[in-house]
């Protein structure tokens, strides 16, 4: 712990992060005690600022936590009327039928929403039951107890320099302590990940996995509406060389979420997901769409892909990992937010019986157990071997097999038992030279756009005279290794443009961290090679703030 000296706040139960799992977890405690003392703390400049979702939500969750959600007047707007489901070449686009798509697929009785919307809906709920939710307030270290247990985190620290010292106007923060800590941070969270490498939670279960989703906002001819239409697609303009694919939600408005998927386990380094997606919008079915809008939003974010068999442990002394910090996504369905609001509901559950029976800084292993053996676990165990199929024999393949294995697994079995992931998305990344160079058009400033242009309208911000909170842990990997090995990957894998190697004549090539574009989406942390980058939490506020993401 720092020798800092901070004043402290006691409470009964930390949250760190207003997504769903974390404010689901706030109401469902006080909902059980209204006298527990709960507290939300969220690095974004409000609640919803960071949130970034494909936004087709199954209310399962919200029904178990707010049944009278439509009464109360919850952003859930839009009722999904139509799925669309297309196998794309460069030119043209196959339908696939509706009918063979195993019962899980049916998105009737799911929402379009703005999951940031209904994150700042779930914040008013949880505030008129008394929790304390405090945005702009970045949790930047955990606090130990004398036992070794998570007895809470520091927050609001403000005012470092660049070079890490304090400034004039440094401000400590405080630390919060809590009988219970719960880490909803969202995928690859800072403090999530030192609790798992602290507690070695992920030992005997599968790496996890990710994808790369990235999104934009569009608003387009009235026309060409279609509020309550979904519509995803596969192949092209990937190929062979990835897996993913898209999303284009129709919204209310006139707005259309576009989306695009990369699955962070591809070979080739040279593969530049950012402008896959792009290329993506070019397609004639997609453009045809776009075609006479204007983009008015951009957003990144990871994605746990994963699933049931690379959750690691949850818990430990005094600490649990809710929704995505432990990997709560249904790959096919693209969706976790139900299972993360499960995750909060699950968890608090837990902690106010321990709290009654006088408990605090131990494991919360009801959590744990209801997590696996109930709805979350029913919802991945279906799905479970989606992801490694695909990884390991293809599109085409993951589809027949994929699908056959996802009916069988609705019918109560699978003869495929659990398949297992091998390496990690970094770990699987090839060297430039057993790989081709892929050749992408460049932007139109129409339909496609370069990188920077787009991170303008993430409405991030960072205060460049803080520590950049994107840090190597040697600071000549990138040039003596990465560049020669990989052909310099995260000059590519960054979908905002935060690394470049600079090369200037009769100088050595530099490795250059520009973190003011950083739109937190950790890819960095998890796709490079030499696990050489590590992304943590920034000043509070910082960061994108997605208006209706």
């Amino acid at each position: 712990m720092s020798e800092i000296e901070r004043e402290a706040m006691e409470y009964d139960v930390v949250i760190v992060g207003a997504g769903p799992a974390g404010l689901s977890a706030a109401i469902r405690l006080k909902q059980l005690d209204a006298e527990c003392n709960v507290v939300v703390l969220e690095k974004g400049s409000e609640v919803g600022a960071h949130i970034l979702s494909g936004a087709v939500l199954d209310p399962v969750g919200l029904d178990a936590l707010i049944p009278d959600w439509k009464e109360k007047g919850a952003p859930l707007n839009v009722p999904v009327v139509e799925d669309n489901f297309y196998m794309l070449g460069e030119a043209g686009h196959l339908r696939i039928p509706n009918a063979p798509m195993p019962p899980l697929m049916n998105n009737h009785g799911n929402y379009i929403v703005s999951m940031g919307n209904v994150c700042r809906w779930m914040a008013e709920q949880a505030e008129e039951l008394g929790v304390e939710i405090f945005p702009g307030m970045s949790c930047s270290e955990l606090v130990y107890g004398e036992n070794g247990e998570v007895k809470g985190v520091v927050a609001g620290e403000f005012g470092k320099n660049a070079d890490g010292s304090q400034g004039d106007g440094y401000e400590p923060g405080m630390e919060l302590h809590g009988k219970y800590v719960f880490l909803s941070e969202g995928v690859r969270g800072s403090l999530s990940k030192q609790v798992i490498d602290k507690y070695d939670l992920s030992a005997g279960h599968e790496p996890q996995k990710f994808g790369l989703g990235m999104k934009e906002i569009w608003e387009i001819d009235p026309a060409k509406h279609k509020e309550g239409s979904v519509t995803h697609t596969m192949g092209w303009p990937l190929g062979g060389n990835a897996g993913g694919g898209s999303f284009i939600y129709h919204l209310e408005n006139n707005q259309v979420y576009v989306g695009f998927v990369v699955h962070l386990n591809y070979k080739n380094p040279h593969l530049f997901p950012y402008m896959e997606f792009q290329r993506f919008k070019h397609h004639p079915m997609v453009a045809n769409l776009l075609e006479g809008g204007k983009r008015v939003a951009y957003g990144a974010r990871a994605i746990s892909e994963g699933g049931f068999q690379s959750m690691p442990k949850m818990v430990a002394p005094g600490v649990a990992l809710l929704g995505c910090s432990v990997g709560m996504v249904n790959v096919p369905r693209i969706k976790g937010n139900h299972n993360a609001m499960l995750s909060g509901i699950a968890a608090a559950e837990a902690a106010i019986e321990a709290i009654a029976a006088e408990r605090g800084g131990d494991e919360l292993t009801a959590y744990e157990t209801e997590v696996r053996g109930g709805k979350i676990g029913q919802d991945l165990r279906k799905v479970r071997n989606v992801k490694p199929l695909w990884s390991k024999y293809g599109l085409t393949a993951s589809l027949v097999m994929g699908g056959f294995d996802m009916w069988t697994n609705t019918l109560g079995f699978s003869i495929l038992g659990t398949l297992g992931h091998g390496k990690s998305d970094a770990e699987a990344t090839e060297e430039a030279a057993k790989n081709q160079p892929i050749e992408y058009p460049k932007p139109d400033g129409k339909l496609s756009f370069d990188r920077l242009t787009n991170v303008a309208f993430s409405f991030t911000n960072h205060e460049e005279s803080q520590p950049a909170h994107l840090t190597l842990k040697d600071a000549e990997v990138p040039v003596q290794s990465n560049l020669p090995k990989y052909a310099g990957p995260s000059a590519r894998y960054c979908p905002a443009g935060v690394y470049e190697f600079v090369e200037e004549e009769g100088k050595d090539t530099r490795f250059v961290i520009n973190f003011q574009n950083c739109v937190h989406c950790k890819t960095c942390d998890i796709k490079d090679p030499a696990q050489n980058i590590v992304w943590t939490t920034p000043q509070g506020g910082d960061g994108p703030n997605y208006p209706n993401m």
